[in-house]
């Protein structure tokens, strides 16, 4: 298939697809036009590719992944074995993230708080100073 038709299938743009294939992600065949030809295989993996990215990995990460992203959706099977220490990296950076947050949330229901312990973990007792938006 050509590239537009690959960025109807798989519902991303042509650029997308090129610069999927400048970092490395898609190696399409060349006719002898010079035209991108793409197997039967490549909606899959560039649907991969954009969870992937959605995912928050880079484009360098995803490289990891290469070996895995023409077998059905990444997300659905066990840890491809080439990705694990991508996949490793991400969990130990979202983890130290939501202990940042945390600790932000923490210190700001303490400010609203005056220091008293909300009733409910997750939950801001009521405080002239806090205000949801409606």
């Amino acid at each position: 298939m050509l590239i537009g038709e690959l960025a109807r299938a798989s519902g991303v743009t042509v650029r997308a697809l090129r610069y999927y294939e400048q970092e490395g992600l898609l190696q399409p065949e060349r006719a002898a036009n010079g035209y991108r030809r793409y197997d039967g295989g490549a909606v899959a993996k560039v649907r991969n590719i954009q969870l992937l990215l959605s995912n928050g990995f880079t484009a360098q990460d995803v490289r990891g992944f290469l070996p895995c992203l023409d077998d059905g959706e990444v997300s659905l099977g066990p840890a491809c074995p080439p990705s694990v220490e991508a996949v490793s990296r991400k969990v130990e950076a979202l983890e130290e993230r939501i202990a940042e947050l945390s600790a932000v949330r923490d210190r700001l229901v303490e400010a609203l708080t005056g220091g008293a312990t909300p009733r409910r973990p997750g939950t801001v007792a009521r405080h002239p100073a806090y205000t949801r938006p409606a």
